[in-house]
């Protein structure tokens, strides 16, 4: 098996810890043990545990506090090593040679070199910029699109709701139409729902499961929870094909680390979820402004839709510059670090992180600004040279006709 590189995590492996503003963060800034204990928490209590290996699939408890996050319960989830591990797990069961995956399309595409790995092939379908009435702009489902992407030999329909990059969320008619191409092929969902609970506006992001018979649902602690350090992810589905992927972890970290697990049991207690869940809204709101009012800074030359949740957003970009040198140049000569679109499967758009330190993203957005004032002299002397060119042919037109 061949397996293609995976360019956006293979370039922030590369360069995340080389630069001084790291905007291709797509978290908010990690928790501390002390927030995560809480005023009259006791970290002492960890002391006298002993290193074991934990419950293969994750403590009772664990599971069960994280089932109420979906109205499931503890049997129908299993606890692994990071939300992209729960990726893996699951594509690599559900996935062979006679398959094919319909993958959305801007993604995180993880999903997309596993289905091109592990099965036939990936179809693309995609979330495309439309009016949505008084309401605005927003990325939303193009149905038609999904409706070439599933066929009958689609096993499986991938979603990532809230979406990364663009901070979409979809809405009931959209999540309808993604069920309904499932029912029709026999195919099953494996919603990445990573970032719900994250939202920029409104309460939290409605889930696929219970919508239909057939859905894996992953999440994990990195993204919406600001706890990437400890590398707990899970996966939700019927009680059978959560059984049937414990014989597939087998054959990877077989356990979650015993300390994250007890640390995460503490976190999914409902009443602590809450609250980690509220700070990170907050750590949202308050940030979102910033890179709002950075763009409208620089008029026309950038335009976005306001994400909806996650620490992320995609700006669209109307310089003539590659998305690649763009990326590099800013790596290079301004210590900035961002994430091109190509990386989502789409073309002239950044992604940008907000979600830490808001010092740092003022600071980071500040050294964007040079490199992007650059990139657009050289559109604007050719625009003046397209316009000397026309200027004697609309004389000599203007001659002829007289």
């Amino acid at each position: 098996m061949r397996i293609e590189r995976f360019d956006m995590e293979r370039t922030q492996c590369l360069y995340e810890n080389e630069v001084r503003y790291n905007l291709s963060e797509s978290g908010v800034l990690p928790m501390t043990m002390r927030e995560i204990f809480g005023e009259g928490g006791d970290p002492a209590s960890l002391h006298d545990l002993r290193l074991k290996y934990p419950a293969a699939n994750g403590s009772e408890i664990l599971r069960e506090r994280i089932g109420k996050f979906y109205g499931a319960t503890a049997d129908n989830v299993t606890v692994v090593n990071g939300g992209s591990e729960a990726n893996y797990v699951a594509c690599w069961a559900l996935l062979d040679r006679t398959h094919r995956a319909a993958c959305m399309i801007p993604n995180y595409l993880q999903t997309r070199g596993l289905a091109r790995a592990y099965g036939g092939g990936a179809d693309p379908y995609r979330l495309v910029e439309r009016s949505d009435g008084p309401a605005g702009r927003r990325w939303g489902l193009d149905v038609a699109s999904l409706e070439r992407a599933v066929t009958r030999r689609t096993r499986m329909i991938v979603v990532t709701n809230p979406n990364n990059p663009t901070g979409a969320v979809l809405n009931e008619e959209e999540m309808d139409a993604i069920v309904r191409a499932a029912r029709r092929a026999g195919a099953w969902i494996l919603a990445d729902e990573i970032y719900r609970g994250a939202e920029a506006e409104g309460g939290t992001s409605p889930t696929f499961w219970g919508r239909y018979e057939r859905t894996l649902v992953t999440g994990g602690l990195s993204k919406a929870f600001g706890l990437p350090g400890l590398r707990i992810g899970w996966i939700v589905g019927p009680e059978a094909m959560i059984r049937r992927l414990h014989a597939y972890h087998d054959y990877l970290t077989l356990t979650p680390t015993f300390l994250s697990e007890r640390l995460a049991a503490i976190v999914m207690e409902p009443r602590k979820r809450d609250a980690v869940l509220e700070r990170t809204r907050g750590i949202i709101r308050r940030n979102l402004p910033v890179l709002e009012e950075w763009i409208r800074g620089h008029g026309d030359a950038l335009s976005w839709i306001r994400p909806r949740a996650g620490a992320i957003a995609v700006v669209r970009y109307g310089m003539p510059i590659a998305p690649a040198t763009l990326f590099n140049r800013l790596r290079i000569e301004r210590s900035v670090l961002i994430t091109p679109g190509a990386h989502f499967g789409f073309g002239r758009y950044i992604r940008i992180g907000y979600g830490y330190d808001l010092d740092q993203l003022r600071e980071g957005l500040a050294c964007i600004d040079p490199v992007l004032q650059t990139a657009r002299a050289p559109r604007s002397r050719a625009a003046k040279a397209r316009a000397a060119r026309r200027r004697p042919l609309r004389r000599i037109a203007s001659g002829a006709s007289s």
